[in-house]
């Protein structure tokens, strides 16, 4: 044992630097290997091999895509399409309901998503908490078998204690309760709302949690953004909303954030509830039985517009998102709008946004003028001259942060959900978004959209370019980080 120290004290130079040329070397030929993206390639080689102990401990934590697309979440991909498709649903003449353009939309859909478009749906948007949880806190009191929750943030404030406790009476009184929470998402507030649930009896779960203390680390990076509320197998909630007293006007008072939200019923709450029981059971290793959380003999037709559900993430081998915002833009003939709170496009969007404003079409994409990331902000404003220059126009949208992810083309169709225009979105967190045909609810957004416009100040430029110096300089440093932000 002396002999082992002595060697340990002569040569600890010389093994630490073979551990870090092993471990830089492994980092390297890992990511040359296993990246798609040659630029994503490119720089964690180069942290690997211009720092290699530092690089290779960075790539570890951030950089290994450990939720790949196995068979087996092939087949767990398979049993959630599988238990969406027990509802009998007539085929959907996306061409007369929207517009000839939209077929082919429709068959990208098909592919990418997996799920079937569903004609027969309700749709009613929801602007803002004040709107959306009073509509949520009522389906839960009035639930009578099964309610499913997932959030990214569910907050431990006026409104999250509200909402919690509502779920735990609901418990009480003989109703299923599930209730799945990112484990990020969960320490957004202290004492974190999963020991009030769990003290009331309600099942609770974190999404991508391990017990091993050191060893969550190298799953910090993968998310569940998700936000699905599903009661008795019938009335669905989804959309872009945490569960925050933000959003609450009685409790933010003038500096009340905005979003948007969407209460259905129909057919495509099965999808919804196949979403969350694939996570739960990710999560908990615990199976939903068909009843009382799937009852497709209680989803008959409850209005008329064809929507499905767009899951998203990096157990999946296409980027589903990514390939229906490109699938849209390419098949829009008349106007685009768009809203993300945090606008991150990768140049192949920025090219497809590009190529439908030089078609003719166009393109508003509106923005918040007050950030709540401050740093996304910066690097937002970095890029923005990529997609003016092209003849898309840019808006920033006055008052208080609006979290809304909107987007519509031609006033026939609409993209909601949670994903963000950013790489963590669209390559990273698991996500849920909802393709739906209906011009109605399509212009609701629209005239939303149009309603921020018309208060928004333009980017241009001129603006853009008429920045000091140096905040110009910080905001291309902070945008090189934009795959990590």
């Amino acid at each position: 044992m002396d002999r082992i120290h002595a060697i340990l004290i002569d040569y600890w130079p010389h093994l630490a630097f073979a551990v870090s040329i092993v471990a830089g070397t492994g980092a390297a030929v890992h990511a040359a290997m296993t990246k798609q993206d040659v630029r994503a390639a490119i720089g964690w080689v180069g942290m690997a091999l211009f720092s290699p102990l530092f690089g290779a401990l960075i790539y570890f934590v951030a950089g290994i895509n450990r939720i790949r697309k196995t068979r087996v979440s092939q087949q767990r991909d398979e049993a959630m399409v599988v238990d969406a498709e027990q509802v009998d649903t007539l085929p959907v003449d996306v061409a007369a309901v929207s517009g000839p353009q939209f077929a082919s939309l429709k068959i990208l859909g098909d592919r990418v998503s997996r799920f079937q478009l569903l004609g027969g749906n309700a749709v009613q948007p929801l602007a803002g908490g004040d709107e959306a949880y009073p509509a949520m806190m009522q389906a839960i009191r009035e639930a009578r078998s099964a309610i499913a929750m997932q959030s990214y943030i569910f907050d431990n404030d006026d409104i999250g204690r509200e909402m919690a406790q509502a779920l735990i009476e609901a418990q009480a009184r003989g109703v299923q309760v599930r209730v799945l929470i990112d484990a990020i998402g969960s320490k957004y507030s202290r004492p974190p709302i999963v020991r009030m649930l769990a003290r009331g009896g309600v099942p609770v779960a974190r999404f991508m949690t391990n017990p091993l203390g050191v060893l969550r680390m190298p799953y910090a990076n993968l998310r569940s953004h998700r936000k699905v509320m599903v009661i008795d197998g019938r009335i669905g909630f989804t959309g872009g909303m945490n569960v925050r007293a933000a959003f609450v006007t009685a409790m933010a008072g003038k500096a009340v954030n905005r979003d948007t939200h969407f209460r259905v019923e129909g057919p495509v709450v099965t999808q919804l509830m196949s979403v969350f029981a694939h996570d739960w059971n990710f999560t908990t290793h615990e199976s939903l039985p068909a009843r009382p959380w799937f009852d497709p003999h209680a989803l008959a037709a409850s209005g008329n517009v064809p929507m499905r559900c767009v899951p998203s993430g990096p157990d999946r081998a296409l980027g589903s998102s990514h390939n229906m915002l490109l699938g849209a833009l390419a098949v829009a003939q008349h106007h685009v709008r768009i809203q993300s709170p945090y606008f991150l496009p990768d140049q192949t969007l920025i090219g497809a946004l590009a190529t439908a404003a030089r078609r003719g079409i166009r393109v508003d994409i509106v923005i918040p003028d007050k950030n709540n990331l401050r740093l996304v902000d910066y690097a937002m404003s970095a890029q923005l001259d990529q997609v003016v220059r092209t003849g898309c126009n840019v808006w920033r949208a006055l008052g208080t942060f609006d979290h809304s992810k909107l987007m519509t083309v031609d006033d026939a169709w609409a993209y909601v959900g949670s994903s963000n225009l950013d790489p963590r979105s669209l390559r990273l967190n698991f996500e849920l978004d909802s393709e739906i045909y209906d011009p109605a609810v399509a212009r609701w957004i629209g005239n939303r959209i149009d309603t921020l416009i018309g208060h928004a100040k333009p980017e241009t430029l001129d603006t853009l370019a008429r920045a000091p110096f140096a905040k110009r300089l910080r905001n291309k440093i902070i945008w090189l980080a934009t795959p990590y932000l």
